[in-house]
């Protein structure tokens, strides 16, 4: 994906890079001193004008306060426009936040996290000087102001850097329990609500012919590393995006933000492409959980985005693998080491309790775990993995299927009921015996079949549609008049794919459905999880330090394996890394989208 938006840090006084002081005394007689660290995101909406989301965490390193002001000027051009966990002000330029009753206590090494949005004109840069409580903030304690001996920074905050704690996730004060204005965890988070806009996926799609036919669709964002979270000069963290959330939202309207959090220890175990940065050998459980869940946890239930519906698709493609893929050795030990079961609920654990985050988990798709061999046990597992967390059965509030893939949503000239020449859809090479033909027969059966094994009634199903359009001049219009059964189902089939194991950047694929709530039933939303024009992966070796591989799935010269009926992979030439910018896929997601753009 293209990464347009810029990560500015302001730092000032001796401090580490991107630290900047600001904090002060409250008694009469306390040594005042304070560090601030200043993170903005901006983007250009046009030219010479845009907005941007800053990040501010004041960091006391003199004696205790209970009150404070922070005072500091925008640069020219730039005005506030909405602020968060502190009073705001400005007159012209001149911009005032004062604590709020939860966060006016701050104990010498304390800190404590506020923001705004605002707009810009011209160019943008950060501001340069802060004070609070009238003091300007240098990174070390005041002697002019104390009759106290003057007391060295705390180095837990003063010489805090992004690499150790990163400005967009800064230590916060915690806040009381909701009392007023709670989130209220409603049946279905799509109704009645907005997608939110990923700035960084409208940019790339703005800059692509014909994008801004799509460039305002919703998608989802991939926090697929450790690095994710915290963002970077040049790509948006978690809390980044949560701002911009907050401003997309209207006191009318709620926005629904989309979150993939993938990156379990021996991710993926049955591909390379999108291998991961964690393994069970290199005790990747215990980082999962203290490094990458609980980070995420923490900045989802900060009180300032309670007004968003949060919804998480937790760990795509994990417990189906438990399910086909054992006798591979990766995936054998991601089940015995219990990574991928103990790691989703650990994560349903703490996402569960936040009121306003809503959890999905992923089943695969049909041409994956649609035989009876494998949909039976997958509806075991998926139950005793969530029956097995501390909420039970209600921490996940449903599950998604054909997460980045491109499975048709529905075979309109063809049902698994039909016979050709007397005989059944089923014995086709291409459905291979399997039940079901399509994604939606697919997952509304999984989902009744959920239902059955205990799970709520009212429990909701997400369908990513974002690649399965199957569009364009090789699209059928009609079924076949052909008696042949394999020349009927290949003549009428909308998916266009070689095999239906074929996954990786397909060759002929369009735009699906566009993003709507309650499309059809038990199905909460269609959903774009997979960012159009993103790539699955390489279609040769790029050397890289995320983590990824090479998997011959993605090389359209690959003549397949027994996964995929040793057929070519039907994977477009010359894709960059999985999660990268792809412009030949973009360009012919968007020719063969269907319903046309």
């Amino acid at each position: 994906m293209s990464r347009r938006r810029q990560l500015t840090a302001v730092t000032l006084g001796a401090v580490a890079v991107a630290s900047v002081a600001v904090v002060a005394a409250q008694p009469a007689f306390a040594a005042p001193g304070c560090n601030v660290t200043y993170a903005a995101n901006n983007w250009m909406e046009s030219p010479g004008t845009g907005g941007f989301t800053a990040n501010i965490t004041i960091s006391n390193v003199g004696d205790p306060m209970t009150a404070w002001t922070l005072r500091f000027t925008l640069p020219s051009g730039q005005s506030l426009t909405q602020g968060w966990s502190a009073s705001w002000s400005a007159s012209g330029t001149a911009v005032t936040a004062t604590n709020l009753s939860y966060n006016g206590n701050l104990g010498t090494g304390a800190a404590t996290g506020v923001g705004f949005n605002g707009r810009w004109t011209g160019s943008y840069t950060s501001p340069t000087s802060f004070t609070l409580n009238g003091v300007t903030c240098n990174g070390s304690p005041n002697p002019t102001s104390a009759t106290t001996t003057t007391r060295p920074p705390t180095s837990s905050t003063a010489t805090t850097s992004p690499t150790t704690r990163p400005p967009t996730t800064p230590a916060t004060t915690t806040a009381p329990p909701c009392t007023t204005n709670c989130p209220v965890h409603v049946d279905n988070p799509y109704a009645g609500a907005k997608g939110y806009v990923n700035p960084e996926w409208r940019a790339h799609a703005n800059g692509e012919p014909g994008g801004s036919r799509v460039s305002g669709t919703s998608t989802a964002v991939w926090l697929d590393r450790i690095a994710t979270i915290a963002g970077s000069s040049t790509s948006m963290g978690l809390r980044a995006h949560l701002d911009a959330a907050v401003a997309q939202a209207t006191s009318s309207t709620p926005v629904v933000i989309e979150f993939v959090i993938y990156d379990l220890p021996d991710r993926d175990c049955a591909a390379l492409a999108s291998n991961g940065e964690l393994t069970v050998a290199n005790g990747g459980i215990a980082r999962y959980k203290t490094e990458f869940i609980d980070p995420i946890a923490a900045i989802m239930a900060d009180p300032q985005y309670r007004n968003l519906r949060i919804v998480n698709v937790v760990e795509d493609d994990s417990l189906p693998n438990l399910v086909t893929n054992l006798g591979l050795p990766v995936c054998a030990e991601a089940n015995s080491s219990g990574a991928y079961v103990g790691g989703i609920q650990y994560a349903l654990n703490k996402l569960h309790a936040i009121p306003n985050v809503y959890n999905y988990l992923d089943i695969g798709h049909h041409a994956w775990l649609g035989w009876d061999s494998n949909f039976g046990p997958a509806v075991t597992l998926l139950t005793n993995t969530v029956r097995g967390t501390t909420a039970g059965l209600n921490s996940v509030d449903g599950f998604i299927s054909n997460t980045a893939n491109y499975a048709s949503l529905t075979e309109p000239f063809f049902t698994i009921n039909t016979t050709i020449g007397g005989v059944t859809i089923r014995q086709s090479h291409w459905v291979d015996f399997n039940f079901y033909v399509d994604e939606l027969s697919f997952t509304q059966a999984f989902r009744t079949a959920l239902v059955g094994a205990g799970f709520p009634s009212n429990l909701g199903m997400l369908i990513d549609t974002s690649r399965n359009g199957w569009g364009g001049s090789a699209r059928p219009t009609a079924a076949s008049t052909s008696t042949v059964l394999d020349t009927f189902v290949n003549a009428s089939r909308i998916d266009r794919r070689i095999h239906a194991g074929n996954w990786c950047n397909q060759s002929g694929a369009g735009l699906g459905e566009r993003p709507r709530a309650t499309p059809a039933t038990g199905i909460d939303a269609y959903v774009w999880i997979k960012p159009p024009g993103e790539s699955d992966g390489s279609s040769s070796l790029i050397a890289n330090t995320d983590g990824k591989g090479f998997d011959r799935m993605c090389d359209p010269t690959y003549t397949g394996n027994s996964l995929n009926g040793n057929n070519l992979t039907g994977a477009l030439p010359n894709s960059p890394l999985s999660g990268a910018s792809f412009s030949a896929q973009f360009q012919q997601l968007m020719t063969n989208a269907f319903p046309a753009l």
